[in-house]
Protein backbone atom coordinates (compact mmCIF):
# COMPACT_ATOMS: atom_id res chain seq x y z
CA UNK A 1 0.00 0.00 0.00
CA UNK A 2 1.54 3.30 -1.03
CA UNK A 3 0.72 5.69 1.91
CA UNK A 4 1.47 9.87 2.18
CA UNK A 5 4.84 9.02 4.30
CA UNK A 6 6.46 6.74 1.08
CA UNK A 7 5.56 9.76 -1.32
CA UNK A 8 7.05 12.16 1.31
CA UNK A 9 10.22 9.69 1.48
CA UNK A 10 10.66 9.41 -2.34
CA UNK A 11 10.54 13.24 -2.81
CA UNK A 12 12.82 13.57 0.21
CA UNK A 13 15.13 12.10 -1.45
CA UNK A 14 14.68 13.03 -4.74
CA UNK A 15 15.13 16.64 -3.57
CA UNK A 16 17.45 16.55 -1.01
CA UNK A 17 21.67 17.74 -2.39
CA UNK A 18 24.32 15.65 -1.05
CA UNK A 19 26.53 18.86 -0.85
CA UNK A 20 24.80 22.21 -0.04
CA UNK A 21 27.94 25.30 -0.43
CA UNK A 22 27.04 28.42 0.90
CA UNK A 23 28.36 31.41 -2.15
CA UNK A 24 28.15 30.49 -5.60
CA UNK A 25 29.73 27.65 -7.59
CA UNK A 26 33.06 29.02 -7.24
CA UNK A 27 33.12 28.03 -4.11
CA UNK A 28 33.49 24.72 -5.37
CA UNK A 29 36.92 23.43 -4.86
CA UNK A 30 39.47 20.82 -5.73
CA UNK A 31 39.77 19.56 -2.80
CA UNK A 32 35.91 19.10 -2.10
CA UNK A 33 35.74 17.07 -5.42
CA UNK A 34 38.60 14.78 -4.08
CA UNK A 35 37.11 14.65 -0.46
CA UNK A 36 33.97 13.39 -2.36
CA UNK A 37 36.02 11.14 -4.77
CA UNK A 38 34.44 13.13 -7.62
CA UNK A 39 35.77 12.75 -10.91
CA UNK A 40 33.20 14.66 -13.20
CA UNK A 41 31.18 18.11 -12.89
CA UNK A 42 27.81 18.44 -15.34
CA UNK A 43 27.14 21.94 -14.36
CA UNK A 44 24.03 24.00 -15.37
CA UNK A 45 24.55 27.35 -16.74
CA UNK A 46 21.61 29.81 -15.97
CA UNK A 47 22.42 31.53 -13.19
CA UNK A 48 24.62 28.66 -11.78
CA UNK A 49 27.58 30.06 -14.10
CA UNK A 50 26.56 33.21 -14.94
CA UNK A 51 23.66 35.39 -14.35
CA UNK A 52 20.34 34.58 -17.24
CA UNK A 53 21.12 37.83 -19.33
CA UNK A 54 24.98 37.56 -19.11
CA UNK A 55 26.10 36.12 -22.57
CA UNK A 56 29.25 35.36 -21.58
CA UNK A 57 31.95 33.87 -18.90
CA UNK A 58 33.93 36.16 -16.21
CA UNK A 59 37.47 36.05 -16.32
CA UNK A 60 36.76 34.32 -12.63
CA UNK A 61 34.82 32.11 -13.82
CA UNK A 62 37.41 31.15 -16.56
CA UNK A 63 39.94 30.78 -14.17
CA UNK A 64 37.82 28.80 -11.60
CA UNK A 65 37.21 26.45 -14.84
CA UNK A 66 40.88 26.16 -15.49
CA UNK A 67 41.75 24.75 -11.93
CA UNK A 68 38.97 22.39 -11.96
CA UNK A 69 39.79 20.76 -15.65
CA UNK A 70 42.75 19.81 -14.26
CA UNK A 71 41.24 17.32 -11.72
CA UNK A 72 37.63 16.53 -13.37
CA UNK A 73 35.81 16.39 -16.45
CA UNK A 74 33.74 19.18 -17.06
CA UNK A 75 30.04 19.37 -19.03
CA UNK A 76 27.68 22.29 -19.47
CA UNK A 77 23.83 21.02 -19.57
CA UNK A 78 21.43 23.40 -19.59
CA UNK A 79 17.41 23.82 -20.32
CA UNK A 80 18.30 27.03 -22.18
CA UNK A 81 18.00 26.55 -26.05
CA UNK A 82 19.60 29.48 -26.88
CA UNK A 83 22.45 28.26 -29.23
CA UNK A 84 24.45 31.45 -29.52
CA UNK A 85 24.02 32.30 -25.96
CA UNK A 86 24.63 28.74 -24.52
CA UNK A 87 26.83 27.43 -27.24
CA UNK A 88 29.14 30.67 -26.97
CA UNK A 89 29.41 30.40 -22.89
CA UNK A 90 30.63 26.88 -23.87
CA UNK A 91 33.20 27.90 -26.45
CA UNK A 92 34.69 30.38 -24.10
CA UNK A 93 35.28 28.07 -21.70
CA UNK A 94 36.52 25.30 -23.81
CA UNK A 95 33.92 22.83 -22.67
CA UNK A 96 31.26 20.21 -24.43
CA UNK A 97 27.77 20.98 -23.64
CA UNK A 98 24.20 20.00 -24.15
CA UNK A 99 21.05 22.77 -24.45
CA UNK A 100 17.32 22.37 -24.18
CA UNK A 101 18.28 19.59 -21.66
CA UNK A 102 14.66 19.87 -20.41
CA UNK A 103 15.97 19.01 -16.89
CA UNK A 104 14.60 17.00 -14.55
CA UNK A 105 14.47 14.96 -17.93
CA UNK A 106 17.34 12.59 -17.04
CA UNK A 107 17.76 12.10 -21.57
CA UNK A 108 21.13 14.69 -21.83
CA UNK A 109 22.21 13.90 -18.55
CA UNK A 110 22.61 11.10 -19.30
CA UNK A 111 24.56 11.42 -22.89
CA UNK A 112 26.90 13.92 -20.95
CA UNK A 113 27.70 11.07 -18.36
CA UNK A 114 28.31 8.28 -21.14
CA UNK A 115 30.61 10.72 -23.08
CA UNK A 116 32.33 11.20 -19.91
CA UNK A 117 32.55 7.77 -19.83
CA UNK A 118 32.19 7.43 -15.77
CA UNK A 119 30.07 6.08 -13.73
CA UNK A 120 27.47 8.40 -12.02
CA UNK A 121 28.11 8.40 -8.64
CA UNK A 122 31.68 9.88 -9.68
CA UNK A 123 30.25 12.80 -10.74
CA UNK A 124 28.37 15.84 -9.61
CA UNK A 125 25.44 17.40 -11.16
CA UNK A 126 26.21 21.27 -9.99
CA UNK A 127 22.96 23.89 -10.01
CA UNK A 128 21.31 26.33 -8.53
CA UNK A 129 17.68 24.60 -8.93
CA UNK A 130 16.37 21.80 -6.79
CA UNK A 131 13.53 20.91 -8.98
CA UNK A 132 15.48 20.75 -12.28
CA UNK A 133 19.61 19.77 -11.57
CA UNK A 134 18.90 18.82 -8.28
CA UNK A 135 15.94 16.34 -9.61
CA UNK A 136 17.66 15.31 -12.47
CA UNK A 137 21.30 14.39 -10.92
CA UNK A 138 19.32 12.14 -8.10
CA UNK A 139 17.04 10.47 -10.33
CA UNK A 140 20.58 9.40 -12.05
CA UNK A 141 22.09 8.57 -8.67
CA UNK A 142 24.78 11.36 -8.98
CA UNK A 143 25.78 13.26 -6.64
CA UNK A 144 24.12 16.35 -6.18
CA UNK A 145 25.46 19.50 -5.42
CA UNK A 146 23.12 22.48 -4.78
CA UNK A 147 24.68 26.65 -5.48
CA UNK A 148 23.57 29.72 -4.62
CA UNK A 149 22.47 31.40 -7.92
CA UNK A 150 24.43 34.24 -9.44
CA UNK A 151 22.17 36.97 -10.53
CA UNK A 152 22.54 40.11 -12.11
CA UNK A 153 23.94 42.82 -9.81
CA UNK A 154 20.39 44.70 -11.10
CA UNK A 155 18.48 42.18 -9.66
CA UNK A 156 20.17 41.18 -6.45
CA UNK A 157 18.23 42.96 -4.01
CA UNK A 158 14.87 41.43 -5.28
CA UNK A 159 14.28 38.03 -3.66
CA UNK A 160 14.37 35.01 -5.89
CA UNK A 161 10.84 33.72 -5.98
CA UNK A 162 11.00 30.25 -7.98
CA UNK A 163 14.17 29.22 -5.56
CA UNK A 164 12.25 30.52 -2.68
CA UNK A 165 9.37 28.07 -3.56
CA UNK A 166 11.71 25.20 -4.64
CA UNK A 167 13.10 25.34 -1.10
CA UNK A 168 9.78 25.95 0.48
CA UNK A 169 8.64 22.99 -1.23
CA UNK A 170 11.29 20.82 -0.55
CA UNK A 171 11.43 21.51 3.05
CA UNK A 172 7.54 20.77 3.68
CA UNK A 173 8.22 17.39 2.00
CA UNK A 174 11.46 16.70 3.98
CA UNK A 175 14.35 17.49 2.27
CA UNK A 176 17.21 19.80 4.44
CA UNK A 177 18.22 22.94 2.26
CA UNK A 178 19.87 25.19 4.72
CA UNK A 179 23.63 25.23 3.86
CA UNK A 180 24.87 26.16 7.28
CA UNK A 181 24.69 22.32 8.61
CA UNK A 182 26.46 19.56 7.85
CA UNK A 183 24.61 17.46 5.57
CA UNK A 184 24.76 13.14 5.20
CA UNK A 185 25.61 12.46 1.70
CA UNK A 186 26.11 9.49 -0.39
CA UNK A 187 29.36 8.87 -0.26
CA UNK A 188 29.31 8.99 3.85
CA UNK A 189 26.73 6.56 3.63
CA UNK A 190 29.05 4.04 1.92
CA UNK A 191 32.41 5.39 3.86
CA UNK A 192 30.84 5.06 7.46
CA UNK A 193 31.83 8.52 8.33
Amino acid sequence: MFTKVHYYMRWNKLLQPDLILEGSVLNLTSDILKKYELKGLVLDVDETLVPVRVGSASQELQEWIEQLRSCSVLWLVSNNLSEARIGGIARSLNLPYFLGAAKPSRRKLRAALNAMNLPAHQVAMVGDRLFTDVLAGNRLGMFTILVEPIVHPETALRSHPIRNFEVWVSEILGASITPKKRRFTKVDKYSGN
